[in-house]
């Protein structure tokens, strides 16, 4: 389950090895979708039940959800549908960024809180949260918006428009950015992954603040923090399938070699 660049490295580093046969699956929210160089899928499953049946139908020896840390709804139906099949499940998740020396941080729980904390005074925020956020900002029409997603789309805010650009990115040009666009505040969620720590690097050697949103919680699942572990916990698993008496459903998977994932 991807859609996140550590999923999309596990992916690639697994179609090359011919003794496992993975399949990246990608929720179908971006449009303008980079094809890996996987086996991919592109669409829901239909709730718990559906990956359960698609699991059923599929008989992976393992489920890994490699889903943005965000992507709560998804990671919680991935350990429902893995305990439902008994599936081994690992969850592959970036630890979450933390402040450092030069940081102007004020963390908040989610968006509602993100658009109070910008204050009534009228700012130039750029907002770094992904499509589907926006809305929340509507109780706080009066900043200008730079708001930046991988692809178009109309926001829905009197004071706002939409760059287009897919990470990664770099400090310099996040630098750039905010200064072209006189920056005053910097809205992000703490996705903590490598790809988009730029902005906060940009926003630490600018002075500027930045406004945090927490993760939500997810339920307790086997997690790694990259995708390098991922590797080491299915050789592990690979191993365990053949030995005799061995791995979970070993038996089911001796004549569907090479391993599903």
């Amino acid at each position: 389950m991807g859609g996140t660049s550590e999923g999309r490295q596990l992916a690639e580093i697994l179609a090359g090895d011919p003794g496992y046969a993975p399949l990246l699956s990608f929720a179908g929210r971006t449009a303008s979708l980079q094809a890996p160089r996987a086996p991919y899928r592109v669409g829901g499953f239909g709730g718990v039940a559906g990956l359960a049946e698609f699991l059923r139908a599929e008989r992976p020896v393992a489920l890994i959800d490699a889903t943005h840390p965000f992507a709560a709804q998804m990671s919680s139906h991935a350990v429902l549908a893995a305990q439902l099949t008994a599936t081994p499940l690992l969850r592959v998740e970036c630890p979450a960024w933390r402040a450092a020396p030069g940081d102007r941080w004020t963390n908040v729980a989610d968006m509602p809180a993100a658009a109070a904390a910008l204050g009534e005074r009228p700012r130039r925020v750029f907002l770094s949260v992904g499509r589907l956020e926006i809305d929340a900002f509507r109780a706080a029409p009066q900043h200008d918006y730079l708001v930046r997603a991988v692809d178009e789309f109309v926001p829905g805010l009197p004071r706002a428009r939409v760059l287009a650009a897919r990470g990664p990115f770099e400090a310099p040009a996040e630098r750039e950015l905010l200064e072209r666009e006189r920056i005053e505040v910097v809205v992000s969620k703490n996705a903590g992954t490598p790809a988009t720590y730029a902005k906060i690097l940009a926003a630490r050697s600018l002075g500027l603040p930045v406004i945090l949103v927490a993760r939500p919680l997810l339920p307790p699942a086997e997690t790694v923090d990259s995708f390098a572990p991922a590797l080491a916990w299915l050789a592990a698993l690979a191993r365990g399938a053949g030995d005799d008496g061995g791995a979970h459903r070993a038996s089911d998977h001796t004549a569907r070699e090479p391993r599903g994932v």
